[in-house]
């Protein structure tokens, strides 16, 4: 479908409609320097299929939202530790996707982040509870661990794989690029199918975007500083998934998020890691459906409001 773009004051944040007007209104939230390309349309297909309404958009400094000036070249691990000042806020991050609500005339939605976009997807629900219906916080780290604290939940090995990952940017390349990471991501055992990774190149090729690449975007995405609340803050009724076969954040994170939230449940899913894989979408879909029908707002923040 075709991109559309809603507006955090300047900024311009790129989105896209994956089908089910008229269904459920659901936020796709991607993970670090990623594209919303990245979201399987089967996995959208799913949803679509359990009556919601499927959108997904892409954070600042990824895909065909606005990218901000290049600053010092550094592994973006790096910028946890910078005391510079960051090119935006975490707070900036979860009001591009309030701008993004506002941008559909959606009241409030369910909300659906992937790695770092489940990060971001807490922090919206910290930052704007009356806005999110549910939360579904899948793959991610606790949202208010501070700075190297987050180091405990990563599996540094595989950190280091990716960093010796080296590709010329051409056609052939960005498809072994991403072959590569999906290879990374993916559990022991669990199978990637190349056929949808060449989707998600060919989608991005269209659009003239890439993933993986931006090591500068990546490095202010991830610095960007959190001077919000807690997870204890959080009223949306919460779902936490998390693949056990996960290479790259240990399960413990997802443990933590669970018990920080009031009344959260936690999905662990055998032989999945962190790549959104075909044997995820029906599983996924229909946890994300459970929790939505298992959703009640508190009467302060009914629809009538």
């Amino acid at each position: 479908m075709a991109t559309r773009y809603a507006r955090n004051g300047r900024v311009r944040i790129a989105f896209e409609e994956l089908g089910g007007t008229g269904g459920d209104p659901l936020l796709l939230v991607m993970g670090l320097g990623t594209s919303r390309f990245w979201w399987p349309q089967g996995l959208a297909d799913e949803l679509v299929r359990r009556g919601f309404h499927v959108v997904a958009y892409d954070q600042r400094d990824a895909g065909e939202s606005a990218h901000f000036p290049g600053r010092r070249r550094a592994h973006p691990l790096v910028a946890l530790l910078r005391r510079e000042a960051p090119a935006y806020t975490a707070e900036d991050l979860t009001d591009d996707a309030i701008a993004v609500l506002d941008a559909l005339g959606w009241k409030r939605a369910h909300l659906f982040g992937h790695s770092m976009g489940g990060l971001i997807a807490q922090r919206i629900a910290i930052r704007h509870r009356t806005r999110v219906r549910t939360l579904i916080s899948s793959s991610a780290v606790p949202s208010d661990v501070r700075g190297l604290s987050v180091l405990r939940y990563v599996r540094l090995g595989t950190v280091a794989r990716f960093t010796r990952l080296r590709h010329p940017r051409t056609p052939e390349r960005e498809l072994a690029l991403a072959l590569d990471v999906t290879r990374l991501l993916a559990a022991s055992g669990q199978g990637t199918n190349e056929g949808d990774v060449r989707e998600f190149v060919r989608r991005e090729a269209a659009h003239g975007v890439v993933s993986f690449r931006d090591d500068e975007a990546q490095s202010r995405q991830i610095g960007a500083k959190w001077h919000g609340g807690a997870l204890g803050d959080i009223i949306a009724p919460t779902l936490v998934l998390h693949g056990e076969g996960d290479p790259l954040l240990r399960t413990t994170a997802a443990r933590d998020i669970a018990a920080a939230i009031p009344g959260a449940r936690l999905r662990t899913v055998p032989d999945v890691g962190h790549y959104l894989g075909r044997d995820t979408w029906a599983t996924y879909a229909s946890e994300v459906r459970a929790i939505a029908n298992a959703a009640t707002l508190p009467a302060q923040l009914s629809d009538a409001e």
